[in-house]
């Protein structure tokens, strides 16, 4: 009886072209649902997908050239891309109207505390030599902005909605000679607790709802399981500690925007 070659662990299954165009009637099998149920979205459907394979193309090529080079100025510069680019989107995202003031506050919470957090992984957990290696740097660069700009994005929205929809009450615990810190102390907790909640809820489901990206893509580049767990466990406890400075200082400092020198609530035109 002929026994079934197995690729050993540590060895990749190489995917052909023919495999990868093979891959896309999945996307054949969308537009036809699309089209059977009068959606008219197929275009839409099309256009992602060539614009997602077109972005990761180019993404796979650049990546391979920095790679290359491991240069701090560069792996630094596209951390810096990345921050900036998350940065702009929170500014897309926020419903309703937010300040100078709390923009500026915004872009504080997201590169302070996602610049913290991952020089200390680098450094500290993963110890890696040089700590810019931008094979390890960049990927999980990339973890830590993501997650840190959803964190972000969500407190900046609360905390601008509760100083529209809340106002009164906190007038009112001005009036009673409450601090402006105080007057908000409730909201601001809310605040926290909704922005961290998503991180949260992937944790919580993580191993056995889900098999996270980067453990999967751990395991399919041949890493032992093991490894590839402690690899996700030490990342999801990076991305914490990023969202969460990030949502601290966007509540910490972002609260102090709606407020004159002289503790009073700015109206709603300032």
């Amino acid at each position: 009886m002929l026994k079934k070659e197995v690729v050993p662990m540590s060895e990749t299954i190489s995917i052909e072209t023919w495999r990868l165009a093979a891959s896309y009637l999945f996307l054949v099998l969308l537009m036809i649902m699309s089209q059977l149920l009068k959606l008219g979205h197929g275009r839409e459907f099309l256009a992602a997908t060539v614009r997602m394979t077109l972005q990761l193309v180019l993404a796979g090529y650049i990546l391979e050239l920095i790679f290359s080079q491991q240069h701090i100025l560069v792996t630094l510069g596209i951390m810096l891309f990345m921050q900036t680019f998350a940065l702009f989107t929170i500014y897309g995202r926020v419903k309703g109207k937010i300040s100078a003031g709390l923009k500026r506050v915004v872009a504080v919470a997201l590169f302070v505390g996602t610049s913290i957090p991952l020089a200390y992984f680098m450094i500290v957990v993963i110890a890696a030599d040089p700590w810019y290696t931008p094979r390890y740097f960049i990927p999980i660069a990339g973890m830590t902005v993501g997650n840190s700009m959803t964190g972000v994005t969500l407190g900046a929205e609360r905390l601008a909605r509760i100083f529209q929809s809340s106002r009164e009450r906190i007038e009112e615990a001005l009036m009673l000679g409450a601090a402006p810190q105080e007057a908000v102390r409730e909201f601001l907790g809310d605040t926290f607790s909704a922005a961290i909640i998503p991180t949260i809820n992937a944790m919580l489901g993580m191993g056995i709802i889900f098999i996270p990206g980067m453990m999967s893509g751990q395991i399919l580049a041949g890493a032992s399981p093991v490894d590839a767990i402690k690899y996700q466990i030490v990342i999801m406890m990076g991305i914490l500690g990023s969202v969460a400075l990030a949502v601290y200082l966007i509540i910490q400092l972002g609260y102090r925007t709606f407020f004159n020198e002289r503790a009073q609530l700015l109206s709603n035109e300032e």
